[in-house]
């Protein structure tokens, strides 16, 4: 006889695509509900708008349930769509009272006598785990969200227990690590742990009920503030599609030999920017590539994107461009933490109305201004011009336009890769473009 419970998440998802089956759709809230309703509560603070969010993810679901890949990890994919529609929510006009409740979501989220590592952890969880790469944060979200065995975190990743086991070990230090990098200094275990004993908090009795009601008629009678959240989680989405463009826009652009983006390894153009290149900070899904432009954009903090070879003296030059915040070149990094940023902000940006060209040190994720350029050289907002670094040995100088605008002596970093970088976010993001990239 057949049982829905037990049937597969993408069983049930085939389901509700073929037959509109109210029924499917419900049991696929009723597993996951907890684990979006606590990621929206973690971003809310409250259960008002996490309720709100919760719904929204749901709806989203019901939409794209026919474009779902058959080999998804539902869970991965609710945990980023969760984290994506919450950033909507910060964005909008309700950000003010998610400010005024930040002091509610501590008491409540994070009560006095509570873990001291999830008390940390906590604002920086669904970030940290929304900049792994999918497979890891699938295999993060089944191991500690979810609580499943090493051998079903295997089964859904359709892999072996040995191999499942190294990717959860991996994911978990890259937590590890940039968690460290947000002054969370712990082990992976008490990450682990924390994350076990925290992440999943039971939604409201009701909730289920009402979500599965909105969702099943794909939001058409949702409330104009969902409507919003939704449309505006979607845009977003949008951009992190590109992770996928990614490789197979790199490989045509290159392989055909009709691109204009001119990127240069000692002299020699690079053949495959996806296994020569990498997110250093965020991921890769910010970046995409059209017509020899670099796009960039992000809503979630800092993203570098960068080569996978170091270099010592270089000329790295670009034209770029944005119109909201920053278009900035990376060079030397050791990592995210550690390196030299050159920052270009143009006249007229939020909160930046002068603009300057900033040459940067960053040690530990402290930065250092090592030089500042503001006069007449520089464009204003979503005009686009050229900047060009030039490192030899201690001494960095910087071209704006080709005008050498800054120098400056130092030798902390005498090599290190180089890349780009973007910052933004929620109510803030950045977008960024970078063509005709040359370095040698």
């Amino acid at each position: 006889m057949y049982r829905m419970q037990d049937s597969s998440d993408m069983e049930l998802v085939r389901d509700y695509v073929r037959s509109n089956s109210e029924a499917a759709f419900a049991e696929l809230v009723r597993r996951h509900i907890n684990l979006v309703y606590s990621v929206a509560l973690r971003h809310a603070g409250a259960a008002a708008p996490a309720e709100e969010i919760t719904q929204a993810v749901f709806v989203i679901l019901a939409r794209k349930a026919a474009g779902l890949r058959p080999d998804a990890v539902l869970e991965g994919w609710l945990h980023e769509t969760a984290r994506l529609v919450a950033l909507s929510f910060i964005r909008g006009e309700r950000r003010r009272q998610f400010r005024e409740q930040e002091a509610y979501m501590q008491s409540t989220l994070c009560p006095s006598g509570d873990d001291p590592v999830w008390r940390q952890l906590s604002p920086l969880l669904d970030e940290a785990v929304g900049r792994l790469g999918k497979q890891d944060r699938d295999a993060v979200i089944l191991r500690f969200f979810k609580e499943q065995s090493v051998r079903e975190v295997a089964a859904a990743l359709q892999t072996n227990e040995a191999a499942a086991q190294r990717r959860v070990l991996r994911a978990l230090d890259k937590l590890r690590k940039f968690l460290h990098h947000r002054g969370v200094d712990s082990t992976a275990d008490a990450i682990a742990g924390a994350i076990s004993a925290n992440s999943i908090q039971a939604a409201p009795a009701a909730l289920a009920k009402a979500v599965t009601a909105a969702a099943i008629v794909k939001g058409a009678a949702a409330s104009a503030s969902t409507l919003t959240l939704i449309n505006g989680a979607l845009k977003i989405m949008a951009w992190t599609k590109a992770k996928t463009a990614i490789v197979v826009s790199a490989c045509v652009l290159l392989t055909a030999g009709t691109t204009t983006l001119t990127l240069y390894d000692m002299g020699k153009p690079m053949r495959n920017i996806q296994s020569e290149w990498s997110a250093l900070s965020g991921n890769e899904g910010q970046w995409s590539w059209s017509g020899g432009t670099i796009e960039a954009h992000t809503v979630d903090g800092d993203s570098i994107f960068a080569s996978s070879r170091k270099y010592g003296d270089v000329t790295f030059s670009a034209i770029v461009g944005t119109p909201n915040r920053e278009a900035s070149l990376a060079f030397r990094m050791q990592d995210a933490a550690n390196g030299y940023l050159l920052n270009f902000v143009p006249v007229g940006s939020p909160g930046e109305p002068n603009g300057f060209v900033r040459l940067r040190k960053r040690v530990g994720n402290d930065e250092t201004t090592l030089a500042t350029y503001q006069g007449q050289r520089l464009a204003a907002t979503g005009k686009s011009a050229k900047i060009k670094i030039v490192a030899r040995g201690s001494l960095i100088e910087v071209f704006l336009n080709g005008a050498n605008v800054l120098r400056a002596h130092d030798a902390t970093f005498a090599n290190g890769y180089i890349g780009f970088r973007v910052y933004g976010w929620g109510d803030s993001p950045c977008d960024a473009t970078f063509s005709h990239v040359k370095f040698y």
